[in-house]
């Protein structure tokens, strides 16, 4: 295992060490379920269990020493231990775009018998620190918009709000009622894509593209992507809306394991309801589906999203930090 330089803080920095990859993904995986369980959504729980399986993996661990810096998984990190039970937790996560070197500061957690005593604020500062030492060119993370007090301390330690965005859920449900309107749906055209292409950047920023990697090439109508999501193995259905001969926006549903993805790409000046009829229009459709998700700027036709009984889930705020070279 590689070792880490931390500087010294204060005399309670002796409870601060590197996460062992060997040892603690289980401890760290409990601990953070017994912080977020009640928050947590599918795409959480999914990356508990892979947590959980990795640090079960005896082949696995022989090699995550190695995988530290080109893994999604928490593999690299601190953990506050006091009286050999890990309390506290912050995982460093790698990303790289562009050329760029990205680190997501991501399960902060403290065990809440032991909340109030700085243990988030200093794992977080460290983390900024190790996240420098390996010449990050952004540091990144994101927090719940019902969590003041997280937002304050991140805030305090030199991050800066960028975006955010609200994850919505609904199910299925063929009875609905669709909404009685002047607009039309249709199938999306190549004529709408150059619309729906930069409806979508607007409303996914590039800055973001890092995290999501959206490929928006299986979205476009044609026989081309149409023969690039067969050899892919992507399929999508998309549906438009117009009125008269203005588009107003358009609705993608991709598959997943559970919970499917929705996404829309909207007309800032788009009709009152077409976002509500789109995603009526898909409920209805769509019935054999398991359940649906959106990931959507807040605020940003949020009422017409909740109008077609969607549920908001959570609103993340995602907030940036200088790294080494900025």
């Amino acid at each position: 295992m590689s070792s880490i330089a931390l500087p010294a803080q204060n005399e309670q920095s002796s409870f601060i060490r590197p996460l062992n990859v060997l040892r603690d993904l289980s401890a760290v995986a409990d601990l953070v379920e017994l912080c977020f369980a009640s928050t947590m959504d599918s795409e959480g729980r999914s990356y508990l269990r892979q947590m959980r399986n990795a640090g079960h993996d005896n082949s696995f661990l022989r090699w995550a020493d190695q995988m530290a810096e080109s893994t999604s998984l928490p593999l690299s990190g601190l953990v506050w231990e006091q009286n050999n039970k890990i309390i506290g937790n912050t995982s460093l996560v790698p990303f790289r775009y562009q050329g760029k070197k990205i680190y997501l500061i991501a399960n902060v957690a403290t065990h809440p018998d032991h909340r109030r005593l700085g243990i988030a604020r200093e794992l977080t500062q460290r983390a900024l620190q190790m996240a420098r030492q390996k010449k990050a060119d952004s540091i990144w993370l994101h927090v719940r918009a019902d969590n003041p007090g997280a937002i304050q301390l991140y805030s305090d330690l030199g991050f800066v709000e960028q975006m955010r965005r609200t994850t919505y859920h609904a199910k299925p449900d063929p009875l609905l009622s669709t909404p009685q309107t002047d607009l039309a749906i249709k199938k999306p055209t190549l004529r709408d894509w150059q619309d729906q292409h930069a409806w979508l950047e607007r409303l996914h920023p590039q800055e973001f593209a890092w995290y999501r990697n959206w490929n928006w090439k299986a979205f476009e109508p044609g026989i081309l992507a149409w023969l690039y999501r067969l050899f892919t193995d992507v399929e999508v259905e998309q549906w438009s809306v117009f009125k008269g001969n203005e588009l107003q926006a358009v609705l993608t549903w991709m598959p997943a394991n559970r919970s499917d993805a929705l996404w829309l790409a909207t007309n800032p000046q788009a009709a009152a309801s077409a976002i509500e009829l789109l995603l009526v229009n898909a409920r209805k459709t769509l019935t054999r589906r398991h359940s649906f998700t959106i990931e959507h700027p807040e605020n940003d036709v949020s009422d017409q999203i909740i109008a077609a009984g969607f549920t908001p889930q959570r609103t993340l705020i995602w907030m940036q930090a200088k790294g080494a070279t900025s």
